[in-house]
């Protein structure tokens, strides 16, 4: 069963996370870009916390735990399906510096600038008549938006964003002072993950990859990215804290930022959700340009792909969020193999229970994640939860709402076991569940985008935005 969410939180609140990066504009000019005629076989070488909030800014995102989906675009990069390529450098070295303070951001910067990307996006333009309706496209492509990217292979895969390349028409990356032209590989919208590949690319300089579960709180870190089309810049700082996570709802994340900075629509982003779990964050500077970019430690190793910030302006303010490289490279991963991204599933609808509708019902708790339906051959089913249970704890940990359940089950992988807490008719219970797979709703996904004209790429099988169901799902 595909996992399902209906954010009720307000939008445009001030101080809550936004992505800083899809729809900059770069002020005081505008490129305009047409396509070259490429030759496919020698193309032109031409970038436990809890949800606190909804955002604006960077592009539509997306949080389900199911519905996120694989978004596949034809495959002009040459790479077989299924073929295995190694991400990351494959040497380690060790940083010697003297402090801090003295030679190590140096050190770190010349290690890791060569594996930071930046990327330029280019959207066809439509011609409108004088009611201001589209008419037709001119074939000529604008530069839109831009972005950063990390290089994972010497052959050109480069990690970023999805809200970094959705709606692309053409992409120009520039990389250790090369452009080239570059194609989107796959994307995963539910958790903004985005591989992009390089045409003609060859003996680049793949990041060192860190480890994202052993991080300690003050320790130090780099941001590196095209913060405002500034490309190559450093800015340091510490991991403030670990595992905030965040639900982001495409609906509430497209507009206007207010700053004559756009950041995406409806036409390239499903009505869908995006779920940010266990995120890094820091307080090293993120601004509009940086998403996708690379977060490092003091060895020069990436411990995280810049994604969020928390702002009242929109632009740098202190505390910015990097999606864990362990997570980020497992779904780049199985997109570069050309497998369907996955992500654990309960199997089971919910709504969240507070005070007002505990009352109302008759409710044991008046707080928690309530089981409206159980899907057949689920984990959830299997385990024996019912409709009408209450989870109210996951490995320990306290559920005060659907959302709640639903970020800690993101953060788990298929195939794991995981104990709730549930009140069953006033009784408190503890039942073990093996967490399955959202495999089945992520291929139909995947198959239905397949099939899709190259202007529906982007667009989810299954889009909630205008439903009106009470019910979220995990």
């Amino acid at each position: 069963m595909t996992d399902q969410f209906n954010n009720q939180n307000g939008y445009g609140q001030p101080g809550q996370p936004i992505p800083p990066a899809q729809g900059y504009q770069q002020p005081g000019y505008q490129h305009s870009y047409t396509q070259p005629v490429v030759d496919a076989q020698n193309p032109r070488k031409t970038s436990s916390g809890r949800t606190f909030g909804t955002a604006f800014a960077g592009a539509a995102l997306a949080c389900v735990i199911a519905f996120g989906g694989f978004t596949v675009y034809q495959n002009v990069t040459g790479a077989p399906s299924g073929s295995s390529v190694t991400l990351g450098a494959s040497t380690n070295t060790e940083i010697q510096a003297q402090s801090t303070d003295d030679t190590l951001p140096e050190a770190v910067a010349q290690k890791c600038l060569p594996s930071v990307a930046a990327i330029d996006v280019y959207t066809a333009q439509a011609s409108t008549d004088m009611f201001g309706r589209s008419t037709s496209s001119s074939g000529a492509l604008t530069e839109s938006s831009l972005g950063s990217g990390v290089v994972l292979s010497e052959d050109g895969y480069i990690v970023t964003n999805n809200h970094v390349v959705a709606g692309a028409d053409a992409l120009k990356v520039t990389v250790g002072g090369e452009e080239y032209d570059a194609d989107v590989v796959g994307t995963d919208e539910s958790s903004d993950i985005a591989v992009i590949k390089l045409r003609n690319a060859s003996g680049l300089t793949p990041v060192e990859i860190g480890d994202s579960d052993n991080l300690t709180i003050g320790e130090w870190v780099m941001s590196i990215g095209s913060p405002f089309g500034l490309e190559q810049s450093v800015a340091t700082g510490i991991v403030s804290a670990t595992s905030r996570s965040q639900i982001m709802s495409n609906s509430e994340s497209s507009g206007s930022d207010g700053y004559g900075y756009g950041y995406g629509g409806s036409s390239s982003q499903s009505g869908g959700y995006t779920i940010y779990p266990n995120m890094i964050q820091t307080d090293a500077a993120i601004n509009p340009g940086n998403s996708g970019g690379a977060l490092v430690d003091s060895n020069g190793k990436l411990i995280g792909i810049n994604t969020l910030i928390t702002s009242y302006s929109g632009n740098y303010s202190g505390v910015g969020f990097a999606i864990p490289v362990n997570y980020a490279v497992n779904i780049a991963q199985q997109i570069i193999e050309g497998k369907t991204p996955t992500h654990a599933q309960l199997g089971v609808s919910l709504s969240t229970v507070n005070s007002q509708n505990a009352k109302r019902y008759g409710l044991k708790v008046d707080s928690g994640a309530y089981i409206s339906a159980v899907n057949s051959g689920s984990g959830a089913a299997e385990a024996g939860l019912e409709e009408g249970d209450i989870v109210t704890k996951f490995d320990g940990n306290s559920v005060s709402s659907a959302s709640d359940l639903m970020l800690d089950v993101r953060s788990k992988n298929p195939g794991d076991k995981v104990t709730l807490e549930i009140n069953r008719n006033g009784d408190t219970k503890q039942i073990e569940v093996t967490l399955g797979s959202d495999e089945s709703s992520q291929s139909a996904s995947t198959q239905q985008n397949s099939s899709s004209s190259s202007s529906e790429m982007l667009k989810r099988l299954l889009n909630n935005s205008g439903s009106s169901s009470k019910n979220d799902a995990a």
